[in-house]
């Protein structure tokens, strides 16, 4: 008895995915929920356990194949053992003495002007107005003024390379995640009219105050105060009053979230993912630290489901973990603001009247200006700002 293998589901608005790495070979046994094969979505990895013992007998999906959900990825043969069947061929070779099938032949002769601007743009099947109906010059014109302009992102044709040097490069196909990542990220930027505004704030009394209380809260909530909870819960009390930074734009409206699902970047070895923590606004320090924690750890492991990482309102990017100094965040659409923190640095600074060494971090708000005006984007800068530089206003909601 032979029992199919098709791709699972692979979650909200995921119809596709790539197959990366079959883990058994045809003719290799295989028991009850054993891994056979690794699929690669455009947001996580999906891993496909075996749905019966037995003997891999077919694979229909090789590695490096797109497949679509429930589409068929190998045969199992139930039972023991049973020799690999022989490669299918994909199509059947015409035969040595039987002539290739001839090619279908145009009765009418475009207009040469028509076929070469034709060639130009390629272009087929143009509907021709001509005697006959023979493509004219102007059907080519009028089929090229109608048809949708092509992406102006489509790549350039690659600069030769010097042969010495090309047997020192290494083409390696891109994975899914990578592709989606470029994707939506030249997609931010053709859609929403992004700007950043930028400010900075003096870290001073966030790490006095995580300097205090680290230890006694470890102790009793067994995970490490961060900065990353302070800078969530100071951008929630910033969103509470800027809203539209926590929106986003539906066609001609705008939907004003009244919660806030907090987005926070993660960089692994295969990518950028950004893990959600839904209802943020309702969290504490401890709560919110401990979600970070679970989500980072998933990241690392490729384990962070579909729904981990959708549904979230606005972002916090750290890329001071990397050393960065000052950047421009990107917009994760369909956010409206996104905040990138950077490295803490001792800076001389004026305090009054005398100078005096602090540390201190640029921010960055980037934000589409389509629903975010100037002022309410540099409002919410000053707001995380001012919450930051003294944490107890969190407390009293100031």
């Amino acid at each position: 008895m032979s029992t199919e293998v098709r791709v699972p589901t692979l979650g909200e608005s995921v119809t596709e995915a790539t197959v990366a790495t079959w883990f058994k070979q045809p003719g290799d046994a295989v028991a009850v929920d054993e891994m056979l094969c690794e699929l690669e979505t455009d947001k996580v990895t999906v891993e496909v356990p075996s749905p019966v013992a037995g003997t891999l007998s077919e694979i229909v999906a090789a590695e490096g194949e797109t497949v679509g959900v429930d589409a068929l990825l190998a045969q199992i043969a139930e039972g023991d053992a049973a020799p690999a069947p022989a490669a299918k061929k994909s199509e059947e070779a015409p035969k040595a003495d039987e002539p290739p099938a001839p090619a279908a032949a145009k009765d009418v002769e475009d207009a040469p002007s028509a076929k070469k601007l034709m060639a130009e743009n390629n272009l087929s099947d143009v509907a021709g107005t001509g005697k006959d109906g023979r493509v004219m010059k102007e059907d080519v014109l009028n089929a090229l003024s109608s048809a949708a302009p092509a992406p102006s992102s489509a790549p350039a044709p690659r600069a030769p390379v010097a042969a010495s040097q090309a047997e020192r490069e290494e083409r390696v196909k891109m994975t899914r995640l990578r592709q989606t990542i470029a994707k939506r990220l030249k997609d931010s930027q053709n859609t929403a009219a992004m700007l950043t505004t930028c400010n900075e704030v003096d870290m001073t009394e966030v790490m006095a105050l995580r300097n205090e209380y680290k230890d006694l809260f470890l102790k009793k909530h067994g995970v490490k105060l961060g900065f990353m909870s302070f800078f969530t819960k100071a951008c929630v009390h910033a969103l509470n009053e800027v809203p539209e930074v926590n929106a986003e734009i539906d066609g001609t409206d705008v939907v004003y979230k009244n919660y806030v699902n907090m987005g926070i970047a993660a960089g692994t070895p295969t990518g950028l993912v950004v893990p959600v923590i839904n209802d943020a606004d309702q969290m504490s320090f401890a709560t919110i630290e401990k979600s970070i924690a679970a989500m980072g750890a998933k990241a690392r492991d490729g384990k962070l489901s579909m729904a981990e990482m959708q549904g979230g309102t606005f972002t916090i990017s750290n890329g001071g973990v990397y050393g960065s100094l000052m950047s421009s965040p990107i917009l994760n659409p369909p956010q409206s603001g996104i905040l990138g923190m950077h490295k803490i640095q001792d800076r001389p600074m004026a305090i009054g009247g005398e100078v005096v060494i602090r540390p201190m971090m640029y921010l960055a708000l980037s934000y589409d200006h389509r629903i975010v005006d100037g002022k309410g984007a540099v409002t919410f800068l000053v707001r995380v700002k001012e919450a930051l530089e003294d944490p107890r206003r969190l407390l009293m909601d100031l």
